[in-house]
């Protein structure tokens, strides 16, 4: 197969490499590489590629995302054995615009926002069937909107990129930041177009982009802007829609291998262990060696996060784990706490950091979550905003919502159902940021007191401002 190398169009990768195929058998310039239709495919396929793997480091999505979004939140702290300082400084809230872990993030995400580029720059130029051409473009548009989704909220102000430059210049390269206006503007055009995907696939192409993800990221756009009107609008789009969306019965099937992409799926990382994808965030419930006790890298930050769920409630028993079957053995191992158990893959447990679970990245609970909190800001809690949330709790076996609530007691409880729903879902940093509440619900935790305003965005890593001065730091953080 072919790899192609291609210039990074900000100072991120510094005009590194980016390996868009395996097994390489030459160098050649992205022009020479898209030629046929599969050259088409597979250079798409690096864009996916983004998502589950990156060489040297963890997935993007199924553990890297996971130290920004979860790490620095009242949900997970590191545990003993996590001995990386810059995961421990995220942990504490003491992080700086060194941290190796989010200048990895931030490197990951530029790397997919360029692989895009190029896909949509070159596909467009080319001559094959029109229908897959258009569709390769629309689903190289929706993952670049979702890196720089990512992007936005964690950094806010960031530099904006839509052609891979040809330039070899290192001055042309440096790209300062653009208005986090500019970047949403940007995002919502790309997902406009992206809602005209497939509405559903099938065969190989299961797991690919669809319509209906385009509008479920567009709906968490519209969201986070807290623009209610287009929030529910779309939202209604999405749940009348031809997707087939709905709730799974049975919780735990979200994760688990043998359920993979579900009606509940409406877009996953695809990880596969046995392709050399595995899923890493397995290393936040891992808490077994052999079947003997020892700490998993990541913890619960607190009790409070297990005590968030009712004794009925059915999300617990697949969001926790407090024993495991030996699979070789058939005994029962009974841990003295409890750990996260989402990525943990029972069929490979002896093997515990090779799971093969997909990281949901949006799911159709969300669906009804968020058209009930936009229903409630919008309209208050009307019947309509009560149907969404009830729909997931009732999954949960917890009940209806109490009735009759105000608008100000139905936000709290729909934030607090969020919470129960996403725990390691790379939520939770993202809904305490949107909703102003992360200094007050990260500081109760004892480890994660240094919390402050300051971190409602992350600093912009230090080595992208030496590279590029023209970068300015966000507040509160020193070059």
């Amino acid at each position: 197969m072919k790899k192609i190398y291609i210039l990074i169009g900000i100072t991120t990768l510094l005009l590194s490499c980016n390996k868009l195929s395996e097994n390489p058998t030459g160098v050649i310039v992205k022009e020479q590489f898209f030629v046929t239709q599969a050259d088409a495919v597979a250079g798409l396929t690096a864009v996916y590629g983004e998502l589950v793997s990156d060489g040297s480091e963890q997935p993007l999505y199924g553990r890297e995302i996971n130290f920004l979004a979860d790490m620095t939140t009242d949900d997970l702290s590191a545990g003993p054995s996590a001995i990386n300082p810059n995961v421990r400084s995220l942990s504490a809230i003491t992080y700086t615009a060194t941290n190796d872990r989010v200048q990895v993030l931030w490197r990951q995400l530029y790397t997919g926002i360029s692989r895009a580029n190029v896909a949509i720059d070159q596909i467009s130029k080319m001559t094959f069937d029109q229908t897959t051409r258009n569709r390769l473009v629309l689903e190289a548009k929706f993952l670049r909107a979702l890196f720089y989704f990512d992007l936005v909220r964690f950094w806010g102000d960031v530099p904006l990129v839509l052609h891979d430059p040809t330039s070899t210049d290192l001055n042309s390269l440096k790209t300062n930041r653009s208005p986090a206006a500019d970047v949403y503007k940007q995002i919502i055009a790309d997902l406009t177009d992206a809602q005209n995907l497939p509405a559903t696939y099938t065969g190989a192409d299961i797991g690919r982009a669809t319509g209906g993800a385009a509008k479920t990221l567009l709906l968490k756009v519209y969201l986070t802007q807290k623009d209610w009107t287009n929030a529910v609008a779309k939202a209604k789009e999405i749940i009348s829609g031809p997707y087939g969306y709905g709730l799974v019965a049975n919780y735990g099937d979200l994760f688990a291998k043998a359920t993979k992409n579900g009606k509940e799926h409406i877009f996953s990382a695809q990880l596969d262990a046995n392709g050399g994808l595995g899923n890493s965030s397995t290393l936040m419930g891992a808490a077994f060696t052999g079947f003997g006790i020892s700490v998993p890298a990541d913890i619960p930050a607190d009790s409070s996060v297990y005590k968030q769920f009712s004794g009925n409630d059915t999300r617990r028993a697949a969001t926790f784990y407090t024993s495991l079957v030996n699979p070789s053995t058939g005994v029962t191992k009974v841990y003295p706490t409890f750990y996260f158990g989402k990525y943990v893959d029972r069929t490979v447990l002896l093997t515990s950091n090779q799971s093969s679970i997909n990281f949901p990245i949006l799911r159709y609970a969300d669906v009804l979550l968020m058209y009930a909190e936009a229903t409630n800001e919008l309209n208050g809690a009307t019947s309509e905003a009560y149907s969404g949330i009830n729909q997931v709790r009732n999954r949960a076996n917890t009940g209806d919502l109490t009735p009759g609530l105000s608008q100000a007691a139905f936000r709290d409880s729909l934030y607090a159902e969020r919470r129960r729903e996403f725990v390691q879902e790379a939520q939770r940093w993202f809904d305490l940021a949107r909703t102003g509440k992360l200094v007050e619900a990260v500081s109760k935790v004892a480890s994660k007191t240094n919390v402050s305003a300051k971190n409602y965005l992350f600093p912009i890593p230090q080595s992208e401002i030496s590279l590029n001065p023209g970068l300015t730091q966000n507040p509160g953080y020193t070059n």
